[in-house]
């Protein structure tokens, strides 16, 4: 399945006013995905003129929340949102069922090969957090970053 790229109404915090529109993907939950989606966030960003080091923490954390929701959820389907406001770059990545557990940090043994994609997250991110999807029984895991402008490469 290609990936659909949605145009939506902005998303909005309560403090800020978004100065460009919201970009929506929808995908299967498969490994490939994680690709797909940092392709189209690394051009919008470029796009949107989003400063070198913010775009390689989005992609860090897009391709975080995303392996997340392939790794510990049953859902058929992603999507993922980028939306860019006064100060701060949004990033939600939406699941379609329920992981068992909500998402949250741990401390992995050194020797394991996973559990440190939260724990980057929070690293990169000014927030990160977990709400109800409005519609459906997945949940969206979010993180906002600042958004300094240049050039994404």
């Amino acid at each position: 399945m290609a990936p659909l790229a949605l145009p939506l109404s902005p998303l909005r915090t309560s403090r800020e006013r978004d100065t460009h529109p919201a970009v929506a993907l929808r995908l299967p939950a498969i490994a490939s995905s994680v690709g797909t989606v940092r392709a189209v966030v690394r051009e919008q960003l470029r796009a949107w003129g989003i400063s070198a080091q913010v775009c390689d923490d989005a992609l860090l954390v897009v391709s975080e929340l995303i392996t997340n929701v392939i790794t510990h959820t049953l859902s058929d389907h992603l999507k993922c949102r980028l939306s860019i406001g006064a100060g701060h770059l949004r990033v939600e990545v939406e699941e379609q069922i329920r992981a068992r557990t909500l998402p949250a940090p741990r401390t992995p043994d050194p020797d394991e090969h996973g559990g440190r994609g939260l724990l980057l997250v929070g690293a990169v991110s000014s927030a990160w957090g977990v709400k109800d999807a409005p519609h459906g029984p997945g949940r969206i895991i979010w993180a906002e970053l600042p958004a300094r402008t240049e050039e994404c490469h």
